[in-house]
């Protein structure tokens, strides 16, 4: 472990201790007068809350809650639940902030000299303790609800697509954008805040992936973040629900068959089309084209498309045929021909 590595993870986990000890001694004592004690009376008995509902928040809750010596105190528990959270949030604010701060010498880790290393904790620590005690993020540190946890997420995502522009060329570089994908889903359950992120993200694909910056590109990079948002705020999210209750009215009203069984199929259809592509993701072929310049490769039979053909001489048919589609080096990887697993 190199001294970068060894004094970020030293000085990160000591924000969080510190953060953790600031909010554990002001937290509120038993449930504030507005929604945090919804929150807290429908987690200790996982009941639903007000729209849109947070399962993920009341489910985490309710385990801290178990943890409560009496129900006296099972608002205490929950409150603590957010002090650690906004603490994580601390943590991973730290490291946003030093991972930055390092890419302005544009030097690797290995080349840095103390007194720079110096200089990168020091704004990561006067950056991410000045914000614990920002007084709206202190505020909701300290109690039952929603945005501490949501805050977590977001810091969580924020600096999980850092740790892939780090090794963004490297084997296996995708599985970081596959975790802020998972992570991103899981934060739904807690807030739509985490959504904010997005944009954010997009744009370090744009600039990490595209070495020639242009003005288009960013009003591109603009337009996809918003069409994503669009799509998982009017499509995916509401979508999602909607027809898992269109599938169940079919089966009960159409179909004359129990009730729920109809949400009971589209719950394992949607996990069988979900384990269909992760089998997708891992079919083999050998590599037909290399392209060094743009970082990708053509792969047989993986990343399909239709392509338009013309005749090249008499008699032949042009026509839309299948063919293999160029793709990113990052998402391959090599097998061993003998053994068939990944190198």
């Amino acid at each position: 472990m190199n001294q970068f590595k060894k004094y970020n993870l030293i000085a990160g986990w000591a924000t969080f201790a510190f953060a953790a000890v600031v909010y554990l001694m002001t937290i509120e004592p038993t449930a504030s007068l507005w929604d945090c004690s919804e929150f807290i009376a429908t987690s200790y008995k996982l009941e639903v809350g007000h729209p849109p509902g947070a399962p993920l928040f009341m489910m985490i809750s309710r385990l801290f809650a178990i943890f409560a010596p009496s129900p006296a105190h099972v608002a205490m528990m929950i409150n603590s639940m957010s002090a650690l959270a906004s603490a994580a949030t601390i943590l991973f604010l730290f490291w946003s902030i030093t991972h930055l701060a390092r890419r302005s010498y544009h030097k690797s880790e290995e080349e840095l000299t103390l007194p720079q290393i110096t200089a990168i904790m020091g704004a990561g620590l006067v950056g991410s303790i000045a914000y614990t005690f920002t007084d709206t993020f202190w505020f909701s540190a300290v109690e039952g609800e929603v945005y501490a946890l949501s805050s977590m997420f977001t810091a969580l995502v924020f600096w999980a697509i850092l740790k892939w522009e780090n090794v963004a060329d490297e084997p296996h570089a995708n599985r970081w954008l596959i975790l802020i994908a998972y992570l991103t889903g899981l934060a739904i359950g807690v807030h739509l805040l985490n959504l904010l992120i997005i944009p954010a993200i997009v744009f370090i694909y744009y600039f990490r992936k595209y070495p020639q910056i242009t003005k288009w590109g960013i009003v591109k990079a603009l337009a996809v973040s918003g069409a994503i948002l669009i799509a998982a705020l009017y499509i995916i999210i509401p979508g999602t629900i909607e027809l898992g209750a269109f599938v169940d009215r079919i089966f009960v009203n159409g179909f004359g068959l129990p009730v729920n069984s109809g949400i009971t199929f589209y719950a394992f259809a949607l996990l069988a089309i979900l384990g269909w592509g992760i089998w997708l993701t891992h079919k083999k072929g050998k590599v037909l084209a290399v392209s060094p310049k743009e970082g990708k490769v053509i792969v047989e039979g993986c990343n399909m498309i239709k392509k338009h053909v013309k005749p090249r001489r008499m008699g032949e048919q042009g026509g839309i045929v299948d063919a293999e589609g160029a793709m990113y080096a990052s998402k391959v990887m090599l097998v061993c021909p003998k053994c068939g697993k990944p190198t």
